[in-house]
């Protein structure tokens, strides 16, 4: 993944920085709510520089914002996972291609109720709690209480590194609760002792707790160095090379001393 990444950040950048600026107009953003804090800080920043420009954002989970690329709903796609081959196939049909871009690094934390006494966690550990194998946290060395395992929903891109990098291509357990953002999942955790979620790093706030995984500290460095085992980029789609204010705001996303910086102001991590 993190070849492919860099690829993709050095032709875009080589790409945008040579092109010319273009006209101003009004632009759409549609897809992943663990980019979307990303989006937002990085769009209010760009209007102040350009008020002539108005960005719409919204959320959904990345296979929604990759759907609105396919129909031609959207000039930007943000996904936190990679496009995927049937999808670059529907784009294709209608005439569309799909250019990404990684706009930053992200790792995804597993965290509990402050009040729960773990720390560390395995990832054989999480597997099993989440294919329903684990189902009181005395048995991993937590409390004696039922666990209550909350998910993402199959849209999100979280999701499907979830699937991926945890549960190696099993399902999660029909007894999980489904929810439809990072931020609905640490509301949910917040508010029940016995529960376990998942989210991207500029999600963990003081209302959950964040768990090591394989004693393992998810953090910019442990991300950009791929020691920790759940990290991922996070990619920004236009239907095809970029054009007009469209290119503009790709070139700001990418800039290291304009974008990036609001990356970081996030919470995620900067490509640079």
């Amino acid at each position: 993944m993190k070849t492919r990444s860099v690829l993709v950040v050095m032709m875009a950048v080589v790409f945008c920085l040579s092109a010319p600026m273009a006209w101003a107009g009004n632009l759409v953003i549609k897809g992943s709510t663990t980019v979307l804090p990303i989006a937002q800080k990085v769009a209010e920043a760009y209007m102040k520089q350009s008020p002539e420009v108005k960005i719409s954002i919204e959320g959904g989970g990345s296979g929604n914002g990759i759907k609105a690329i396919i129909d031609g709903s959207t000039d930007i796609a943000s996904s936190s996972r990679f496009i995927k081959d049937k999808e670059v196939s529907q784009a294709v049909e209608k005439g569309r291609y799909p250019v990404p871009f990684a706009v930053a690094y992200d790792c995804i934390v597993p965290v509990v109720h402050p009040s729960n006494n773990l720390t560390n966690i395995t990832a054989d550990q999480l597997k099993r709690i989440y294919m329903g194998e684990v189902k009181n946290w005395k048995e991993i060395g937590g409390p004696d209480a039922p666990v209550v395992v909350i998910s993402r929903d199959t849209s999100s891109g979280t999701y499907e590194v979830w699937h991926e990098k945890v549960l190696k291509g099993e399902k999660v357990f029909p007894g999980a609760l489904l929810q439809a953002s990072n931020g609905a999942i640490v509301q949910a955790v917040s508010k029940n002792k016995n529960a376990v979620g998942y989210i991207g790093i500029g999600y963990i706030s003081s209302e959950v707790k964040s768990l090591k995984v394989d004693n393992i500290t998810g953090t910019p460095e442990t991300t950009l160095n791929g020691t920790y085992p759940i990290s991922r980029a996070l990619y920004m789609f236009t239907p095809g090379w970029p054009e007009g204010e469209t290119l503009n705001f790709i070139n700001f996303v990418l800039h290291p001393q304009k974008g990036q910086k609001y990356v970081a102001e996030a919470g995620f991590v900067p490509l640079y």
